[in-house]
């Protein structure tokens, strides 16, 4: 890590932070969403992508990838609505296939206007899918963006997975550290593939490690699809990410999902039981109510009804895009979840 580089990006913090807006007064939104099997409809050479092709065997036509960028742009568009005109300051986004997608995503007439610019590698995913992170210039100021490679060499199986999406600027005034993941799958079984998780969660505590090394008031925003509960050992004890406000210090990590997971919620559902995969935790820092600051101030899981699966034995569920191989015309067999601050 080039330690130079972070503190000439906090020295240049007062100056960016007079281009980027102060949100709405009430609140600045955050968003993650896994967007299930985002393709467009090319085979990609190297990647194993052909069943996401017209002769695939999901039929993957361009009818069908236009309507899943409407499908994808309403949800983009509805979250955070109504706390801020403008939507979703970031959004993180899982299971997007490139920037030709991206591309076509941010031009969708849903969300246009807000004019979303986005962060993106090509990783090495071997199905060719990536994370990405959509940001409103008037709200978020991009310094940087890089990706972080999770090295699963020596564990069984697969051992090429998705990098980690580190992007930072300057949120509502304040330089912010954004990792983006998506951790590798429980294919094989969760304690099985665990130590892949555990791989990945290195990866970012390492990094906010050195990050809080350089200043305790740094503020670092941690997302994804872990593939993980909040009680998992990559989260609860890797990342140390700790579930009551009162247990996480400045230069500790806030998952306020922990408690929800307790409770029976989840964003994704597996063989009738609910998982709580996707979550957006927070440094300590946004914890602190400082005059002038943003700090964190609530999240939820978002399914309002459109979202939510009615057909028979699937209700409640999220409205997947996909039955086996049929095309239901859904958005995603997860739920986005999204986090608000406020002063």
């Amino acid at each position: 890590m080039n330690i130079k580089l972070f503190i000439g990006a906090l020295l240049l913090t007062a100056f960016l932070s007079n281009c980027s807006r102060k949100g709405n007064g009430n609140h600045i939104v955050i968003a993650f969403y896994n967007c299930e099997n985002f393709f467009d409809t090319v085979h990609n050479a190297g990647k194993d992508d052909e069943e996401f092709t017209p002769g695939g065997k999901y039929h993957y036509t361009e009818k069908i990838f236009h309507q899943k960028l409407h499908n994808i742009a309403t949800v983009i568009q509805q979250i955070g609505g109504d706390s801020l005109p403008d939507g979703a300051a970031i959004v993180g986004l899982a299971e997007v296939e490139n920037n030709t997608v991206l591309d076509a995503l941010v031009g969708q007439p849903e969300i246009a206007r807000r004019n979303y610019k986005y962060a993106w590698f090509d990783g090495p995913d071997p199905r060719g899918i990536n994370v990405a992170l959509l940001y409103n210039p008037a709200y978020f100021v991009l310094l940087k963006a890089e990706p972080l490679h999770v090295d699963l060499s020596g564990t069984e199986g697969k051992i090429l997975t998705r990098d980690v999406l580190h992007v930072y600027g300057v949120l509502g005034g304040d330089t912010t550290h954004v990792f983006v993941n998506h951790w590798p799958s429980r294919i094989g079984g969760a304690e099985e593939s665990e130590v892949k998780r555990e791989r990945a969660a290195r990866v970012v505590k390492s990094f906010t490690d050195s990050l809080f090394k350089i200043g305790s008031n740094m503020r670092v925003i941690v997302m994804g699809d872990f593939n993980d509960n909040p009680t998992d050992s990559s989260i609860a004890v890797v990342l140390g990410a700790k579930g009551e406000k009162n247990d996480a210090g400045a230069t500790a990590l806030y998952d306020p999902w922990m408690n929800l997971y307790k409770s029976g919620a989840g964003t994704e559902e597996y063989k009738h039981e609910w998982n709580l995969f996707d979550q957006i935790i927070v440094s300590g820092t946004f914890l602190q109510a400082k005059p002038q600051r943003w700090h964190y101030d609530r999240s939820e899981i978002f399914k309002p009804g459109f979202l939510t699966d009615h057909h028979k034995g699937r209700e409640g569920e999220p409205y997947r895009s996909f039955a086996g191989t049929y095309w239901l015309n859904g958005y995603s067999d997860h739920f986005p979840v999204v986090l608000y601050l406020a002063k």
